[in-house]
């Protein structure tokens, strides 16, 4: 199949949901790895889309990837959305709650990555997507304190999958958003942000298929953006 090929988690809603559209009306195939996939995400149809039974939290990275190399025969890009928001403290006693945290938003995409890496070095040009944020370039707060610690280290995976990848013509992007108007970004803006002045969806799905579709001559190894001034960003 020449059509191209995304994995997509997170795609349920919010950022990951506005991606998947974007793709699908440029012409890539998206295979969603959703806790229920039981339908499509509204807005995507069977022609352009697929909803593979995936959690973040409990691994089945390489059944997923081996499923699709049997449907489509290929896989051009990661886009790794799916992560969750804790505001517990930095010295909080709950491991649990630490390692929940650190398990969806760091250990999946790299083993999401890893499962796909074969496939997306076959293509030339794979691209991955690390959809970290602001709070993976700063600690804004106390409240954001855990939070940020996950991102960090989101940040750092993107980087090194793009040393680890840029012989094999794999590039790899940390998308860092400041508030989105999503869910998670009213919740981390805690009633102090009006929703209508934060970034919308649809302009982070523009800049994350623009970014995918970069010659390989022109990565990007991080992407910064906000709707407020804060600090260099």
């Amino acid at each position: 199949m020449t059509t191209k090929t995304m994995l997509l988690t997170g795609g349920s809603r919010g950022i990951g949901h506005a991606i998947a559209i974007e793709a699908a009306k440029r012409g890539w195939f998206v295979s969603l790895g959703l806790r229920d996939a039981s339908a499509l995400p509204t807005g995507l149809s069977p022609e352009t889309a697929e909803a593979v039974p995936y959690d973040a939290a409990a691994g089945g990275e390489r059944d997923w990837v081996k499923g699709v190399l049997e449907r489509r025969g290929r896989i051009d890009a990661v886009v790794a959305c799916a992560g969750i928001l804790e505001h517990d403290r930095i010295v909080t006693e709950d491991e649990d709650t630490v390692q929940r945290l650190f398990e969806v938003n760091v250990h999946a995409p790299r083993r999401l990555a890893a499962a796909a890496w074969d496939a997306l070095a076959e293509t030339g040009d794979g691209r991955i997507i690390v959809m970290a944020s602001l709070s993976g370039k700063r600690v804004k707060s106390k409240r954001s304190g855990l939070y940020s610690f996950s991102k960090f280290a989101a940040v750092g995976l993107a980087h090194a999958l793009r040393h680890e990848g840029w012989d094999l013509g794999i590039r790899a992007t940390a998308i860092c958003p400041g508030l989105v108007r999503t869910d998670m970004g009213e919740s981390a803006a805690n009633g102090g942000f009006p929703p209508e002045a934060m970034t919308q969806v649809g302009d982070v799905a523009t800049l994350t298929l623009n970014t995918l579709e970069l010659p390989g001559t022109l990565c990007q190894a991080e992407i910064a953006f906000n709707c407020q001034p804060d600090g260099i960003h």
